[in-house]
């Protein structure tokens, strides 16, 4: 016998041997509380997960897809710096063109064909364009007739 066991009453640990399994009575509640957490979380979070995805997609709308060829307007929101010598900014006009689409660069993002005068860069998110839609048929621009009003005396 070794002395070890002899002062101890066991043998000595290597440091390699295997623990042995026992059963703890207190760790298998405490794995089992925490799983049945753990599921009631999962549960309420794909809840709010729904709800949140209920409330978002009630503002989305139809994408508009846009193929080549197709007149689009450009808005005027970050034109503003090239807009310096209008009158007032509230009376500029929100979007100018109609530019023809040259290219599609992807779902998001288009290539315009627009004039030297614009100074962006060509390629723009399609939050910044619109469909251009014409005039319908018989549908007249005409320039209105100046109202003059006499000078009457109270």
């Amino acid at each position: 016998m070794l002395s070890f066991k002899v002062n101890y009453g066991q043998d000595p640990r290597m440091g390699f041997e295997r623990r042995k399994k026992r059963k703890y009575e207190g760790a298998e509640k405490f794995i089992e509380k925490m799983k049945e957490i753990q599921e009631e979380a999962k549960a309420v979070l794909g809840r709010a997960q729904e709800e949140m995805k209920k409330y978002t997609d009630r503002k989305r709308g139809e994408v508009d897809i846009y193929k080549v060829g197709n007149l689009v307007m450009l808005s005027t929101k970050d034109l503003k710096y090239q807009m310096v010598g209008r009158r007032m900014e509230k009376l500029t006009k929100r979007f100018i063109g109609p530019y023809k689409i040259k290219k599609i660069v992807s779902l998001n993002t288009v290539e315009l064909e627009l004039p030297s005068t614009i100074k962006i860069h060509l390629v723009v998110n399609v939050n910044r364009i619109h469909r251009y839609v014409g005039q319908v048929e018989g549908q007249k621009k005409e320039q209105l007739a100046l109202v003059i009003i006499k000078e009457e005396e109270e």
